[in-house]
């Protein structure tokens, strides 16, 4: 088991319209296609614009054929063309979990 963290630089201004899109559109594709949500957060201090939202996957090979589903999905594609206009970057790490981590 490993958490994916994705962190998504938006233009100033823009991640309350964005929140606002993602709650209405793609939320609700990605907990369907990609499963386990363990977080999502936006950015208060240090780095401005950002969302960061966190993805729990069993293995390397769960979390590709989520990846691919989704953006094989018509929705998320149509979504995502109203969202890329909004964004400067993306980021995505792998974190595994320590031994006495509570996420196992």
């Amino acid at each position: 088991m490993f958490v994916e963290q994705r962190t998504y630089t938006f233009k100033a201004g823009m991640v309350p319209q964005f929140m606002a899109l993602y709650e209405k559109e793609g939320l609700a594709i990605q907990k369907t296609i990609l499963g386990n949500m363990v977080a999502y957060f936006t950015s208060e201090f240090g780095t401005l614009n950002q969302t960061v939202h966190l993805w729990q996957y069993q293995s390397f090979e769960d979390r590709a054929a989520r990846r691919a589903a989704l953006a094989a999905n018509e929705q998320w594609q149509a979504f995502f063309a109203k969202v890329a206009p909004m964004l400067i970057s993306q980021e995505s790490k792998i974190l595994q979990p320590a031994s006495f981590s509570p996420i196992k």
